[in-house]
């Protein structure tokens, strides 16, 4: 007696055919986690008022790069950490050297990036000596004589009488600062992580209908 076993459809094919489900399921997943986790981190950046330009350096990379896998992962991060990661964590920042921390004020007008102005930086481009100030109570000052222009920048006195020169307070001196925290990037990640198996099992099934 000679008996004979048909397996229809191919278990092996079905293996194959359930395992690429998978692999695109998985990739396309964490595709769309990291897409929605980048735009999370933006969204928060540009709600905190730190501006679109630190919203931009939120940059994503799929791995793999190209195909489809089972170890399909997204990675998220910062072209900025320094400068996102402080606003993430509100520290406490104190002068290198052991000084002071120079706020510069309105009068002072913004750096040449358009980022905030350092004290030397200031008399080079006003032409204008910084004094300081003593104050007991409350931050001491560098500050400057001559006049407010229209925008309340002190800028040089050309005034032979001396009419309208002031002393600008400049530069606020303090001996540290405490950052706000205005960013939690670690409950958005947590989500993204969190939403990955519901995003996995929605994909199978579509690619399996």
């Amino acid at each position: 007696m000679r008996l004979k076993l048909d397996i229809d459809p191919d278990i092996v094919a079905m293996m194959a055919a359930e395992v690429a489900a998978g692999e695109r399921a998985v990739t396309a997943a964490m595709r769309e986690a990291g897409s929605d986790l980048k735009t999370a981190w933006r969204g928060q950046i540009t709600g905190a008022g730190l501006g679109r330009r630190l919203a931009s350096s939120i940059r994503s990379q799929n791995f793999p790069r190209s195909g489809e896998s089972l170890d399909a992962a997204a990675l998220i991060w910062s072209k900025a950490p320094v400068i996102v990661g402080a606003h993430d964590t509100g520290p406490l920042i104190r002068s290198k050297n052991g000084f002071w921390l120079a706020i510069p004020t309105p009068a002072a007008g913004r750096g040449l990036r358009g980022g905030r102005i350092t004290p030397g930086e200031w008399e080079r481009r006003r032409g204008l000596r910084l004094r300081f100030v003593y104050r007991r109570t409350g931050p001491s000052l560098l500050v400057a004589e001559g006049r407010l222009n229209t925008k309340g920048q002190a800028v040089v006195s050309r005034s032979k009488t001396g009419r309208g020169k002031v002393t600008a307070p400049i530069f606020l001196l303090v001996p540290q600062v405490k950052l706000p925290k205005r960013l939690d990037l670690a409950r958005d990640a947590e989500r993204a992580v969190d939403a990955v198996p519901g995003l996995v099992v929605a994909n199978w099934v579509e690619a399996r209908l």
